[in-house]
C-alpha cells in the first residue's frame, strides 16, 4: 500500500509541463510568447539576476527542457572556426557539458554580416531525448542530454552569393527534423529524427538567400518558407510544392514567417521591403489570394504578434506596431537609448505577461508595453558586458534566458 501510494504521489508530482519548455526558436509554437510568464521590469548585475555564466561568441538562442538549457557558440573564424553546444544546469548556470564540432574542409571567411552575427547563428531544437543541432556546413547533429553524439548528416558545403553563413534553425514535426539548408545545399531537408535517414529534399536555386526558419502549418500539411521574392508552401509529407505567391521581399529574407489562424504574415527582403499576408492551404499560384501589402517591415527581427499587432525594432533602432488585419501602421518611433549606430537590433521580440521585451546588439534590453501605444518602460543592460548581443531571448516559467558574446543570464525576480 505504501508503495502504491507513493507511485501515486510521484505520478501527481508537480513537474514542468512541456509547454513551459521553451524547445526551440521563438518557443514550442514559433510565436516567442509566454503570457504567463512573470518577468521582472528591471534588472542588472546587483537586480533580479539568477546567476550568469561564461559562454562563447555567437547569435543563436538558448533553448531550454526542464532542468537544461541548452545554447550554440563558436570560437576562432573562417576554415579554423569551432562550433559548440553548451548544455548547462537550469538551477546554477554550471555547465555540464560541451560538445565540439572543428571545422572541415572549406568554411566562410568572417566578412560582411558574417562578421556580424558569427558561426552559430541556428538555435538547436529537442524533443527532450535529443537536442538537434545545426553546424552549416559541418551538418546536422543529434545529441543526448549526455553529450553524447547520436548521428550526423552533411547538408552540403555550398555558400551564397553573399558569403554570409548559415542562419535557420532547424524545428521539429511529428518524426521529422526539418532544416533549412538554403545556404549550404539550396535545399529544404527532412530527416527521421531518431535515425538522421532523409525523408525528402526539396532542391531549387531561389532558396539562395533564405535564411528564414519554417513554419508548419499542420491544419493544412504544408510547410511555408520565404525565399527571395515569393513565399513557398511544401507538402510536409513529400517536400514537393503546393502552393507559391509572388511577393516584394527580395533578397536576405530573414524574418521567420508567422501563422496565424489560416492567415501566413512574411516580412523582410532588401531593404525591408515589406510585409505580406496570405490564405494558407491554397494550390498553385495563389498571388491574386493575397489580403494585403504593407511596405514597413523588418529586415532582420521576426516580428511579435500580439492582440492584433506586430511589434518590433527594426535594425535602423526604429519601433513599429501595425496592424495584423490591413497592415497598416499604428506607430513608428525612433529608440532612445540606442547608440551603437547602423543596425542596432537584430534580435526578435519576446512576450511575457503584458510586456514586450527586446535585446540590442550594444545597448542593453528595452521593455514596452504589450499594446498598441509606444512607450519604453525600462532599459536593462549589464555594465560589464560589452559583447554584441543579437540572440533573442528564451521563456520558460518565470525565468528569461538571456545571451551576449561573453554571458549567458538567468532574470527572474529575486
Amino acid at each position: 500500500m505504501r508503495s502504491l501510494l507513493l507511485g501515486m504521489l510521484l505520478l501527481t508530482a508537480p513537474t514542468m509541463s512541456q509547454a513551459e519548455n521553451w524547445s526551440r526558436f521563438l518557443g514550442p509554437d514559433g510565436r516567442a510568447a509566454s503570457p504567463d510568464s512573470d518577468i521582472p521590469l528591471t534588472w542588472s548585475e546587483s537586480e533580479n539576476l539568477k546567476w550568469k555564466t561564461e559562454i562563447g561568441a555567437g547569435s543563436s538562442s538558448p533553448i531550454v527542457w526542464n532542468d537544461r538549457v541548452f545554447l550554440t557558440s563558436y570560437s576562432g573564424a573562417g576554415e579554423d572556426v569551432t562550433r559548440a553546444l553548451l548544455c548547462f544546469d537550469r538551477e546554477t548556470g554550471k555547465q555540464l557539458w560541451k560538445f565540439q564540432v572543428g571545422n572541415e574542409g572549406i568554411e566562410d571567411p568572417a566578412q560582411g554580416f558574417l562578421n556580424e552575427h558569427g558561426y552559430a547563428s541556428n538555435t538547436p531544437v529537442t524533443d527532450g531525448k535529443l537536442v538537434y543541432v545545426f553546424f552549416g556546413k559541418m551538418g546536422v547533429y543529434a545529441v543526448d542530454f549526455n553529450g553524447n553524439e547520436k548521428w550526423t548528416v552533411p547538408l552540403g558545403k555550398e555558400s551564397s552569393n553573399r558569403q554570409w553563413g548559415s542562419a535557420a534553425s532547424p524545428i521539429l514535426y511529428q518524426d521529422k527534423l526539418i532544416v533549412n539548408a538554403a545556404d549550404e545545399g539550396r535545399a529544404i531537408v527532412a530527416l527521421n529524427k531518431n535515425t538522421g535517414e532523409q525523408i525528402w529534399e526539396s532542391e531549387a536555386a531561389g532558396y539562395e538567400l533564405s535564411y528564414n526558419t519554417p513554419t508548419v502549418v499542420e491544419q493544412h500539411n504544408e510547410l511555408v518558407v520565404s525565399v527571395p521574392g515569393e513565399l513557398w508552401a511544401l507538402n510536409l509529407e513529400t517536400g514537393k510544392l503546393k502552393w507559391y505567391a509572388e511577393t516584394n521581399l527580395a533578397g536576405n529574407v530573414s524574418p521567420t514567417t508567422i501563422l496565424d489562424g489560416e492567415t501566413i504574415f512574411a516580412f523582410g527582403g532588401f531593404r525591408s521591403s515589406g510585409s505580406h499576408a496570405f490564405p494558407v492551404g491554397g494550390e498553385d499560384d495563389v498571388t491574386s489570394d493575397e489580403l494585403w501589402y504593407a511596405r514597413n517591415s523588418s529586415y532582420v527581427a521576426t516580428p511579435l504578434l500580439h492582440e492584433g499587432h506586430f511589434y518590433w525594432i527594426d535594425d535602423r533602432g526604429i519601433a513599429y506596431c501595425t496592424r495584423a488585419a490591413d497592415g497598416e501602421l499604428v506607430y513608428r518611433e525612433r529608440v532612445p537609448g540606442l547608440t551603437s549606430g547602423g543596425r542596432p537590433v537584430y534580435a526578435s521580440p519576446v512576450l511575457a505577461g503584458d510586456r514586450i521585451y527586446i535585446v540590442s546588439r550594444y545597448d542593453g534590453t528595452f521593455v514596452l508595453p504589450a499594446r498598441p501605444e509606444f512607450e519604453i518602460l525600462a532599459q536593462n543592460q549589464f555594465a560589464d558586458d560589452d559583447s554584441d548581443a543579437s540572440g533573442t531571448p528564451a521563456l520558460s516559467g518565470n525565468e528569461m534566458f538571456v545571451r551576449s558574446g561573453k554571458y549567458l543570464y538567468c532574470i527572474t525576480a529575486e
